[in-house]
């Protein structure tokens, strides 16, 4: 069984910023500068109370620009052929 989680308010808070980044992506395309800033301050947050956030969602963050990435959307999926 796990113990009480440590910085529940802060992981509630990261997952608040996740969540209004893809909304505000869903309703509006065009709207990019604003998911980058909730993408950003997550990620500075993360950073700054040293907190290990979900490979699911690191792996929906660009490194580079901190931007969301949506397939067709924000960024383009190729697949690779094995040899």
């Amino acid at each position: 069984m796990a113990g009480p989680v440590k910085d529940r308010e802060a992981f509630q808070r990261l997952s608040f910023l996740y969540q209004a980044a893809h909304c505000v992506l869903s309703q509006n395309p065009e709207n990019q500068a604003l998911a980058r800033f909730y993408c950003h301050t997550e990620k500075t947050i993360a950073k700054r109370l040293v907190l290990r956030q979900d490979p699911s969602v690191k792996r929906t963050l660009c490194r580079g620009c901190s931007s969301l990435l949506i397939p067709g959307l924000t960024c383009t999926q190729r697949q690779r052929r094995e040899c």
